[in-house]
């Protein structure tokens, strides 16, 4: 009989699954989903029968019987603040994710689903690393105006994951060592990682940092404001055009790096701009973290899938190498990252965290 480990990763118009025995990945699925009927659904978490039906003919030809799921585990989800590390998924956690208490998040079906195969497989279900892991001091709280708290909302499943496996290849554990982080992706965050604990980074979907493909980042205050009240956008649609619509995707058409390393291949010279500039705030950033650890940290490490690019990469390069050693980590390995939380809590190196 197999011993089984079931990951599921709920994105905004696509379920990932994937089924690992170990470290191996027996089988692995993108199920792309028709995004005019998710938007039938108010909560995100109404989705549930829609995303189960292709999971759940994967698991039928999967052929996986009754005992051999030892444990199921999901995208963590914007939840309260917490504490890095794997937790069980708990009716409390189910309560706030089905209220919307946190977030309308795709991710607020990862523990919903997994919960759900965990009941139907009879094994223990639990998130790992969510997306509102949160170790912030005071200092990195506070924003300048008393109405607004800063808040650490990042890819921490991707960040700790690379982070682990370097200080890993290096002989130290991760609560050993400390990085600056930088996940690129179709958001942008940059963390100052201090023995696995993220210390600070920006809010890489409506807060500060570098613009990304398609988010806007930090902008410019009093221009904002005359944005906002300017009759031009609602207030849900000027949130959809910032974490949406801004970027690249505003600038040039699209929010695929490729299409705009071809432009600039071309000779576009406004696609050279912009992705110099998106390139510049991501150095800025990285900056900004190194300050954050004082200089004490071992290297700056670039991952994500547009760590991919060459050509990002040594445009960033020319502004932080002096800061010390760079080590890129093209992708994103949130699924391993997930399979390995199960793997750990079931050697009992981790004890689940309760919500």
């Amino acid at each position: 009989m197999s011993d089984y480990i079931v990951v599921i990763n709920p994105g905004s118009t696509s379920t990932k699954v994937s089924l690992f025995e170990g470290e191996k990945i027996v089988s692995e699925e993108n199920f792309r989903l028709d995004a005019a009927e998710l938007t039938r659904y108010d909560n995100v978490a109404d989705q549930f029968d829609y995303r189960m039906q292709p999971i759940n003919r994967w698991l039928e030809a999967c052929r996986v019987k009754a005992g051999e799921v030892k444990a199921v585990v999901g995208r963590g989800a914007p939840l309260k603040p917490l504490e890095g590390g794997s937790y069980e998924i708990n009716d409390q956690m189910l309560d706030d994710i089905r209220n919307r208490r946190y977030s309308n998040h795709a991710s607020n079906l990862g523990a919903i689903i997994a919960r759900h195969l965990g009941e139907r497989f009879a094994a223990p279900s639990l998130i790992a690393d969510p997306i509102t892991v949160d170790n912030f001091t005071d200092l990195a709280r506070v924003s300048g105006f008393p109405e607004i708290v800063r808040r650490c909302r990042a890819h921490t499943l991707n960040i700790r994951a690379v982070a682990r496996r370097i200080a890993a290849g290096e002989g130290k554990k991760l609560e050993e060592v400390n990085f600056v982080v930088v996940h690129m992706g179709g958001g942008i965050s940059v963390a100052a990682l201090e023995g696995g604990r993220v210390v600070d980074v920006n809010d890489g979907l409506l807060g500060m940092g570098p613009f990304s493909p398609d988010r806007a980042g930090a902008l410019p205050i009093g221009a904002l404001v005359k944005l906002c009240y300017s009759g031009k956008y609602s207030e849900v649609e000027l949130v959809d055009r910032l974490s949406r619509k801004a970027g690249l995707q505003a600038y040039l058409g699209t929010n695929d790096l490729r299409e705009v390393e071809n432009m600039i291949a071309g000779g576009d010279e406004k696609a050279l701009l912009y992705f110099n500039a998106m390139a510049y705030q991501i150095a800025k950033e990285a900056g900004c973290a190194a300050v954050v650890l004082k200089g004490n940290f071992e290297s700056i490490i670039l991952t994500g899938g547009m760590a991919n690019s060459k050509r990002l990469v040594e445009e960033i390069k020319k502004y932080i190498s002096f800061l010390g050693k760079v080590v890129v980590v093209p992708g994103e390995f949130e699924m391993e990252a997930l399979a390995t939380a199960g793997m750990r809590y079931l050697k009992g190196e981790e004890i689940l965290k309760k919500y």
